[in-house]
Formats: structure tokens, sequence, C-alpha cells
């Protein structure tokens, strides 16, 4: 009996090779070549041909007709605003997030809370009657969802092609399979070649395409690194499953801005929406408490106000530790270093704990003032005022830097019922801008930033 053919493939970067090498020739990432059976001729065509529009003859851009509606909402101010302005017509989404996070909830809350929709829920994982449960507990209007459970991509498109949706959902991609392909489904072969069929879908009929991908334990999308350049838009859920609160992020968008995120709670009733997530990530606690500072930030194109959290202690056990949650532990021992070196703090031998409150992971500059005030109010034991919100990079010669939209961050912070906030001094407001009822504190440098807030 003649053996199957098999090829390598890189689980980053999707490319090929004949035989394992232990450095992928085009990636250079180490340890990720897999192998799989070679796909059949009719699998290897529609991965090669899966050019947008199908058989569509040339024509000039000029000629390209677009005042037809290109969006449509899905009743969902949060998600509509991540997507850019809604879903757009043909195009590819792909969901990623950690198992038990709120994909499939929030996939199936789509149809159940967007009247009118016609869509078609694919179900790999669950059955009918599990979905149906779930759909109970969800609420919603289910007249115009219809559920389907399967996992072979061929039976999965002909039935979009008869039913014609408005949406088709697929939960998940790595449990759907081809036959063109002979492997089991999840691997490298099967996600680029179901990928490609969906995509192929999408383009040629119009109908957005909605799937639901696994992540890997470093935090990627499940399968090859190709599915992602495949698909138009990528999002993910950030945050920690057992916790209430949950983040989407968009990772990319070919059709809207990318890093924009959306705020989610899990409720017994399915994820809610939660429309000014600043409410929640500034302090909870009446009276003032040392090694808390708010910092005011932007993620993405909104500004969020987050509490951050500081810890400072003598070390113990005679190593100092260096921890931080949701912000870069070598940034903040970066921002330990210009304490030490330009403002004369001693910390090298002291323990520094950091931490980020909701669950949200920081990497904006602007929250380097609100770092360095809590690592201080801690150290000295000097509670910072509740009412007092910091904005600003901070350098390595101890200066502090402006960052881009600082007006926006004042304006939200005044919205909020903040009285003062710290910005950089080289800042330059525009002249236009007022920012009455909110007292601006502009500081050039560390140590003047320590004489402001313990004087």
């Amino acid at each position: 009996m003649p053996k199957n053919k098999t090829v390598w493939y890189c689980k980053s970067c999707g490319a090929e090779s004949l035989k394992w090498m232990g450095m992928c020739p085009v990636c250079g990432e180490w340890n990720t070549m897999v192998e799989a059976p070679i796909p059949a001729k009719g699998g290897r065509r529609d991965f090669r041909g899966e050019v947008p529009g199908g058989g569509m003859s040339p024509c000039l851009l000029s000629e390209v007709d677009v005042t037809g509606e290109q969006r449509f909402s899905l009743n969902s101010p949060e998600l509509d605003r991540l997507l850019g302005g809604g879903i757009v017509k043909g195009s590819i989404t792909l969901l990623g997030g950690e198992p038990g996070i709120g994909k499939s909830t929030l996939a199936l809350q789509i149809p159940l809370y967007c009247h009118g929709l016609k869509a078609l829920f694919v179900s790999g994982e669950e059955s009918v009657s599990q979905v149906k449960l779930r759909a109970g507990r969800l609420g919603g209007d289910g007249n115009s969802c219809y559920i389907y459970s399967e996992t072979l991509v061929e039976n999965i498109l002909s039935q979009a092609s008869r039913l014609e949706p408005d949406l088709l959902i697929v939960d998940s991609i790595q449990t759907v399979y081809s036959d063109n392909v002979e492997s089991s489904p999840g691997t490298v072969g099967q996600v680029r070649e179901c990928a490609a069929k969906f995509l192929r879908y999408a383009k040629e009929n119009g109908v957005p395409v909605l799937l639901i991908g696994h992540i890997t334990k470093d935090g990627s999308i499940a399968g090859p690194k190709v599915l992602e350049h495949i698909v138009d838009v990528v999002l993910q859920f950030e945050g920690d499953d057992s916790g209430a609160y949950r983040i989407l992020r968009g990772i990319k968008n070919r059709f809207g801005a990318t890093s924009e995120i959306a705020v989610y709670e899990m409720t017994s009733g399915g994820l809610k929406e939660v429309a000014n997530p600043s409410d929640l990530l500034i302090p909870m606690h009446e009276e003032a408490l040392s090694g808390i500072a708010v910092s005011a930030m932007l993620d993405g194109t909104r500004p969020l106000l987050i509490e951050t959290q500081a810890l400072v202690g003598s070390a113990a056990y005679g190593t100092p530790q260096r921890s931080a949650t949701g912000f870069d532990v070598r940034r903040m021992n970066m921002l330990l270093a210009v304490l030490e070196k330009r403002a004369g703090f001693r910390l090298g031998t002291k323990d520094v704990f950091l931490n980020m409150a909701g669950g949200l992971r920081v990497n904006d500059p602007a929250c380097d003032l609100a770092v360095i005030s809590a690592v201080l109010s801690s150290n000295f034991d000097l509670p910072v005022s509740s009412h007092t919100c910091f904005c600003g990079e901070v350098g390595l010669s101890g200066e502090i830097r402006p960052v881009s939209q600082t007006e926006r961050m004042i304006a939200e912070a005044s919205k909020i019922g903040f009285d003062r906030i710290f910005i950089s001094g080289f800042t330059s407001l525009p002249e236009q801008f007022s920012h009455k009822g909110i007292e601006v504190v502009k500081i050039s440098d560390v140590p003047q930033l320590c004489r402001a807030l313990f004087k």
C-alpha cells in the first residue's frame, strides 16, 4: 500500500517545506513545523484560487460602484464601533479567546438581539438542543436564527447557499473539516482549506462570515498564522475568564481602526455592554489609600481612566521581587531605575508589586506618570488624592514627555469628576480647548512631581 505524501507547514507563517526543519526559513521561528498530508487537487486549487470576487472580469477602478450600503448594524453599539461602524458585507471576521470566556455567547447574542437579521449559526461543538438551551438563557428573539449542527464544510456551504442568510456564524473553525484534505479537523491543512472556502463564499455572495477560533497557551489564535492573514477582521477576548468583565480588542481590521476595545460584563443573561469602562477602572474606595494613582490613557481611540496600584516593602528574602500584572515588567524596572538615578530614591532593596485594576493589560506610555506616583505613594505611605489623575510619559533622563491627544484625556477626567490632572510641562494644548472644572498641573521632571505631590 503506497504511503500518503505529506508536507511540513510552519504554524507561524504558513510556509511549506518537503522536510522537517528546526527553524522556519521564512519567518525564522523555531520548532513551528508540523506535518500534514498533501491536500487533494481540488483542495489545492481552491486554496490557490481564493481571489475575492470569484470569476469576475477586470474592470476600471473608476467604474466600480460603491453607492450601495456596504455595512449594516448588529444592534450592538460597542460591537459596531469596534468593527468600524457595523459589519461589512462580504467580510470574514475571526473571533478568538480562551475557552469559557464568552465567544459562543457573544456570537449567539448577535442574531438573537438583531431583529430582522436572517442568520445561520453553525455549531460544530454543541448539538442543536444545547444551543437552544443556551439561547433560552440569553433571551432575545430566535425567529430569524437558523441552527445547524455540522462539521463538514461542503455541507455547511450547501445549506448556506440554500438559505441565503444575511450572516453566517461558524463555531468553531477548528472543528470544521473538508473532504479535500486527508487529515483530522484542526490541523494546519484543514484550517487553511476551510478558511479559504468560507472566504470564497463570503466574497462571491456578499454574506459576512463570523468564525470562532480557539487560542493556544501563548495567547495566539490556534492554527496557522496564515489564518489571520486570510480574514478581514480579528477580534480577541482578553481578561480573566473567572472574572465578571471581558475586554474585546480589535487586533486587525481592514475596514476600521485597530486596537479598539469593547468592555462586556458576564451576567446570568449573557454578555452586557459596558458603555463607560472608566467607572469600573477608577477607585472603588471612599478613604484615600497609599500606593494608588489614577492614570488617564488612550486605548485605541477611547480615553480611559484606570486605577494603578503599587505596593513597596522591604525585601523579606534578601533578593527584591519585581512583579507587574497588566503592565510590562521591563518598563516598570526602567521606571524604578529612573526614580533611583534621577530622583535619589533607593528602591534596590525593596519589593515592588504593580497591578492594573480591572484585569486590563496596558501598553500606553501615558501610564508612566501614574506608575511612578503610585510607587512613591506606597514608599512614603502617603496617599494621593482620589480626585487627582496623571497623564504623561517618563523618559530615561527623568523628564515628563507629552503624549498624543492629551486634551481628550483631560476632557474625560473632567467628565468623570476629577479635580486635578498632572500632565507634561511640554504639552501644548489647542487655544480653543477649554478645561474648566479641572485644574491642569504641568510638570517637567520627576523631582518636580515629588514636590508637587508630597509638599
